[in-house]
């Protein structure tokens, strides 16, 4: 049990510098561990992607705070984009977590496996947007809003691998895409956590400890220290030089999506 708690404390140092750094949440390191993780403890089968997807929602929560609040002490969140999608991220969120409470584990790995490599694509290709383009209006932002939500309860993460790539799209700074992006993962991570627990409440066969579909063990031990690295990972984002990053970044993505697949073939 130390064993995996060290591995847990592991995950949110890794986490929390991601969350800083990229402004995504971690949730895409997060996920795939705990999936493996929870399969080494035996947990059913037919429970293990759900309980990792909540827990590592759960996680966000904290890591979102810790991370925007370096981001905001330099000025790189947008909080009138952040007021604006929060809204559809809170109903997209919500749908999301209810329509994974439906699904099988092996469809919602295939789904995380899909979106692991589009999203490392998307980060190695890089292209740049037109110079006229800007964020949509109310309706619009309602829309993206949603789509990110949707997405982000399905995978577990806090949305920043899909609003960083928007608003870069939308021209606005790489820098501030990931300070406003790291404050997005807070509405996302509250209405995901809410309805994994919900949705978790009658289902049986899940481990001790757990709240629905949140596991408190291994969310004690991430968020104990992607608390503390998240600041580090604003640093980062500030200091280094981000596209280098990116595209490192991007190879951890394929590896990752490609144990996943091996998993399930």
């Amino acid at each position: 049990m130390l064993t995996l708690f060290l591995i847990y404390l592991g995950l949110g140092a890794v986490a929390g510098i991601l969350a800083g750094l990229m402004g995504i949440g971690g949730g895409l390191v997060i996920v795939p561990m705990l999936v493996f993780c929870f399969a080494g403890l035996g947990f059913p089968d037919a429970h293990i992607m759900h309980l990792a997807l909540g827990t590592s929602l759960a996680s966000i929560i904290f890591t979102s705070i810790s991370s925007f609040m370096a981001h905001h002490r330099r000025g790189a969140v947008h909080w009138d984009i952040v007021w604006r999608v929060t809204p559809g991220i809170i109903v997209g969120t919500l749908l999301g977590a209810y329509i994974a409470s439906l699904m099988s584990t092996d469809i919602l790995k295939s789904f995380l496996v899909v979106f692991l490599y589009y999203v490392a694509a998307q980060m190695l290709l890089g292209k740049k947007p037109k110079a006229s383009r800007e964020m949509p209006e109310t309706v619009g932002m309602f829309g993206v809003g949603g789509c990110i939500g949707v997405v982000s309860s399905l995978l577990g993460i806090g949305g920043g691998t899909l609003s960083v790539p928007f608003m870069v799209w939308c021209n606005i700074t790489i820098h501030h895409a990931i300070g406003t992006a790291s404050a997005i993962g807070l509405p996302i991570a509250l209405a995901g956590t809410v309805g994994y627990a919900v949705t978790g409440l009658d289902v049986t066969g899940l481990p001790s400890f757990s709240l629905g579909f949140i596991y408190f063990p291994a969310l004690a031990g991430v968020v104990s220290a992607s608390m503390l690295t998240a600041p580090l990972g604003a640093r980062l984002a500030h200091w280094l030089p981000v596209p280098k990053l990116k595209r490192i970044f991007a190879v951890l993505l394929l590896v990752v999506g490609t144990k996943m697949l091996m998993s399930l073939i």
